[in-house]
């Protein structure tokens, strides 16, 4: 008899400590994640108990065969939720961890000969005369020539010039018999007159990446007048709701490594207040007509800033703004187009009725436009259909982040959730740890509350100036003063906790 309740219980027994070491598990994979507040993972934990005990209750005996069936059926959906959702959990962790934490940049400098040279490698150009630039870029070149030493055992042959196109010239009329570049010049040379068609002239045999560090600031603390009382964790990388940080958003326009550097031609900065619940947009041109922060004092084109690396584009920003920088999101735009199309289109706001002419057959109406990733880089890229330009590139820039942010905060999220973490690896990259993003969520599902998103564009007029990075004038932007202080004192304004108004970042 007492074999018999025995095999009576055991099936029972065996389902209900398979279930309480899935609970075990799922609770620890919560706790892990550090996204979930600790009331709620409570919540949950005991919730789960509650139907471990009915379905307990349920396959105690399994001669009580419909209790049983009915128990056992429940026990089944209940790991196959708790393993859809544990895969839902490991896919978020691990495609955050693949993006955030970034501490590098890397400039690319690539060794390159004309098309019809013979050599394939540096050992084939052995001997060879290599042009180099006498003061731009200096230091990057220095280390690809010290990567070429190490490789080949050798100091490569050296002639200096004195200009991008220069050099140039150099290698086309077979004055020096390679030239060693920072990669992303080739974009800028490409912008020159007589100059459109160098890449195609030319052949890379070798690259050499230098690698530096992106430095971080100590997120800024922001007092909030009803508490005088400084957090025990606002310290570098704390994240608590009373903290302000200021992050720099970069689109660059490559296909290669997300560390490489290049032309930034998304340049927006985020003052974000998350004790307040607001974020403000900045945008600013990309001719902006600005001193490097390494060009001592010479103005260029902001876009040139990201040959140089994102440390130069932040440090040159926070030059013309008077503010630090605590953070970056880099995303290129093949990258863009994917992240997109996997959240099924996004509906974005347009300011005017127009048909792209950067990219034909795309026609956007004013008002709520939806549209797929193609549609949303053509229209994020057009200038030539407005009389502002480049400012109104840089508010469609800013009207299609407004769209992703409204399409990830909606539960339609959720239909593409695994592919939208998917497309993030590979072309979306930051700097803010996943802690940092981690405490947000927890405050943000603690909390509640919608976000406050507002977006202001700095101006300027168009003139036609030589920049730092180039050998001959192009048009430029040079600021309006005005507008720039304008964005200092509302980024400042958010930080002190106001709250701004759509009159407040008025173009009027």
């Amino acid at each position: 008899m007492r074999i018999n309740r025995r095999r009576d219980r055991l099936p029972g027994t065996i389902i209900s400590l398979v279930l309480f070491l899935a609970i075990l598990a799922f609770t620890v994979l919560l706790l892990y994640t550090n996204l979930i507040p600790m009331k709620y993972i409570g919540i949950i934990f005991l919730g789960l108990l509650v139907l471990l005990l009915l379905i307990r209750l349920l396959v105690l005996k399994i001669r009580k065969k419909v209790r049983f069936w009915i128990g056992a059926a429940l026990g089944l959906i209940m790991l196959i939720v708790l393993g859809a959702v544990s895969f839902y959990i490991y896919k978020t962790v691990s495609s955050l961890d693949t993006i955030t934490g970034v501490n590098k940049d890397t400039v690319e400098v690539g060794v390159f000969v004309r098309q019809d040279d013979n050599a394939q490698t540096m050992q084939d150009a052995a001997g060879y005369s290599f042009g180099i630039l006498s003061e731009l870029d200096r230091s990057n070149t220095d280390s690809a020539l010290e990567q070429i030493y190490y490789e080949t055992g050798s100091e490569a042959d050296t002639v200096e010039y004195t200009s991008l196109t220069e050099m140039a010239d150099a290698l086309v009329r077979e004055n020096c018999q390679a030239i060693i570049l920072n990669s992303g010049y080739l974009d800028v040379l490409a912008q020159m007159d007589g100059y459109d068609a160098f890449s195609s002239q030319i052949r890379q045999i070798a690259a050499y990446k230098i690698e530096s560090v992106v430095e971080r600031k100590e997120p800024e603390v922001s007092v909030d007048p009803q508490n005088t009382q400084t957090s025990e964790n606002s310290g570098n990388d704390a994240a608590v709701t009373d903290e302000v940080y200021t992050v720099y958003i970069s689109g660059i326009d490559t296909r290669g490594d997300m560390t490489a550097s290049s032309l930034s031609d998304v340049n927006i900065l985020l003052t974000i207040n998350t004790r307040t619940k607001q974020i403000l947009m900045v945008s600013t041109p990309r001719d902006y007509y600005v001193p490097l922060s390494i060009s001592n004092g010479a103005r260029d084109k902001l876009t040139h800033a990201g040959i140089y690396g994102v440390n130069v584009c932040m440090d040159t920003l926070e030059m013309l703004y008077g503010i630090d920088i605590n953070y970056y999101f880099r995303l290129n735009f093949g990258g863009f187009i994917k992240i997109i199309d996997a959240l099924g289109g996004i509906t974005i706001n347009s300011d005017y009725d127009f048909d792209s002419k950067n990219v034909s057959g795309y026609h956007f109406n004013k008002g709520e436009n939806y549209v797929n990733g193609e549609q949303a880089l053509a229209f994020c890229r057009e200038r030539y259909s407005f009389s502002e330009g480049d400012r109104q590139r840089g508010r469609n820039q800013m009207a299609v982040i407004q769209g992703v942010v409204d399409k990830i905060t909606s539960p339609d999220l959720l239909k593409n959730y695994l592919s939208v973490m998917d497309s993030l690896e590979g072309c979306f990259e930051t700097n803010v740890p996943y802690d940092i993003i981690a405490s947000l969520v927890r405050d943000q599902l603690d909390e509640g509350g919608s976000w406050q998103v507002l977006s202001y564009s700095v101006d300027g007029t168009g003139d036609n100036q030589k920049p730092y990075s180039m050998s001959q004038n192009a048009y430029v932007m040079v600021p309006d003063m005005t507008t720039v202080e304008k964005a200092q004192d509302l980024m400042q304004k958010v930080r002190e906790g106001v709250m701004l108004s759509d009159a407040d970042v008025s173009r009027q």
